[in-house]
């Protein structure tokens, strides 16, 4: 990838990427090359043993599983890490969309980031219920004097400033435990990303977000949606169900222990009964010199559609909750260690009535990628590293606007009798808010 001078692009700071899902922890550790691909540096990935349904369940195994994925991506990286950017999701997790406006006292001042940052930070001022905290606010369009579908309003003039958020919510005590698990971990968490929309940005390409586009995310405990139209984010959702609840069921249904339940779901398993036959079976050893268990292919297919059917409903019915139905041009998109089942996107098309594929994150990886990483398992871990290779080029971008505006006044003589006006305040992330609760437990 070249700019407009026909040179490559700046090599961006090693990012580190850190899912904590239900069934593995996966350590990301990658950076922008100079071709504008995510080069991955190293990786690391471990069972996850105190997670339930995206959220943890006990602090201790959370910890030890952290700490050893990061220390496999450690090694295979030669990356001392410290900082990581930790995706979030969890059936606590919702979203609304709400409009902002700022009128401005100087119209004829161009618009600077301290102004759009307050608008920002007043959606962080909206009234919650007990125990819920907004996680993340991410701005959609802005409006400047009615105009609207503007994406970098900074720079521009006019008397009203207006913006279309969408906002995050989920449980304070949530997100205190991801943080706790991070810090006794050694680590340092950089930032709190929802795991969807980290998806997202792995697997799906600019063209899809604009025709419109629901990315599906099937991990261990949930699954998770985030709904795109016209480039902007337009709804998210997190469905309570993933492949640990399919695992079990087979378990119930064929009674066989989990072990071996999770095994022949992998190896054999398909989400469509009809394309399977009832001659082919899979023999199960016994436990302790029991008689082997035999269960057909399509008895196995059976269980496994029984419950992808509920969790493709679900889907089905945030689309049409979204209002966007009819504008999804490009469809679905199924991600995650769930998306690797057998006929999985048939069976999603079927019970949708929209086109479905498999997404995978190799869209926007080097060559040099391995063919384990491009696995859509890897989707999360991998789209945390590009939104934070985001965040920091938007931080860098910031720095250039206000820069040459900074050197001019410089230059001017100031003369002037009136006091400096305070700067407006800095937007409060989530995390800060967070680590702040912990300072005060500290000290009571």
């Amino acid at each position: 990838m070249h700019n407009k001078k026909g040179q490559y692009m700046k090599a961006s700071e090693i990012i580190v990427g850190l899912d904590i899902g239900t069934t593995k922890i996966a350590c990301i550790v990658g950076r922008r090359n100079e071709y504008g691909k995510i080069e991955i540096l190293g990786h690391g990935k471990t069972e996850s043993l105190g997670v339930k349904r995206g959220m943890v369940s006990n602090i201790e195994d959370t910890v030890r599983s952290i700490s050893h994925a990061v220390e496999e991506a450690s090694q295979r990286s030669k990356v001392n890490i410290r900082n990581v950017i930790v995706g979030i999701a969890g059936q606590h997790i919702k979203s609304l969309q709400h409009k902002g406006s700022l009128i401005r006292e100087k119209p004829e001042d161009d618009i600077s980031r301290a102004e759009v940052d307050k608008l920002i930070n007043d959606m962080y001022r909206l009234n919650m219920a007990a125990g819920e905290e907004i996680i993340d606010v991410i701005p959609q369009e802005f409006i400047v004097d009615g105009e609207q579908g503007i994406k970098q309003p900074v720079g521009m003039t006019g008397s009203k400033l207006e913006a279309n958020f969408h906002v995050i919510i989920g449980q304070t005590a949530a997100a205190k435990n991801i943080l706790k698990c991070v810090e006794r971990a050694g680590l340092h968490m950089a930032d709190l990303v929802l795991e969807p929309i980290a998806s997202a940005e792995a697997v799906l390409s600019q063209e899809e977000k604009e025709a419109g586009v629901v990315l599906v995310d099937i991990g261990g405990g949930t699954t998770d949606i985030a709904i795109f139209h016209d480039n902007i984010i337009r709804h998210t959702a997190v469905i309570p169900f993933g492949g640990d609840i399919i695992t079990e069921d087979i378990r119930e249904g064929c009674s066989i222990i989990k072990r071996h339940a999770e095994e022949v779901k992998v190896k054999f398993g398909s989400a469509m009964a009809s394309f399977t036959r009832d001659d082919e079976v899979v023999s199960i050893p016994g436990i302790r010199g029991r008689q082997p268990r035999e269960i057909s292919f399509r008895n196995l297919a059976s269980i496994i559609q029984a419950r992808m059917e509920e969790i493709f409903e679900h889907v089905y019915y945030e689309i049409k909750n979204s209002g966007l139905e009819r504008k999804l041009i490009a469809g679905i998109v199924l991600t995650g260690g769930g998306a690797q089942l057998k006929h999985i996107d048939q069976l999603a098309s079927f019970i949708t009535g929209m086109e479905v594929k498999i997404g995978y994150p190799n869209e926007h990886l080097a060559s040099t990628t391995t063919e384990e990483l491009a696995s859509p398992m890897y989707s999360t871990g991998i789209g945390l590293v590009i939104e934070g290779i985001k965040r920091y080029d938007y931080e860098e971008e910031m720095k250039n606007i206000t820069a040459p505006k900074r050197k001019m006044q410089e230059d001017k003589p100031e003369v002037t009798d009136e006091e400096p006006k305070p700067a407006p305040p800095r937007r409060d992330s989530y995390l800060e808010k967070i680590i702040r609760l912990f300072e005060r437990e500290a000290q009571e």
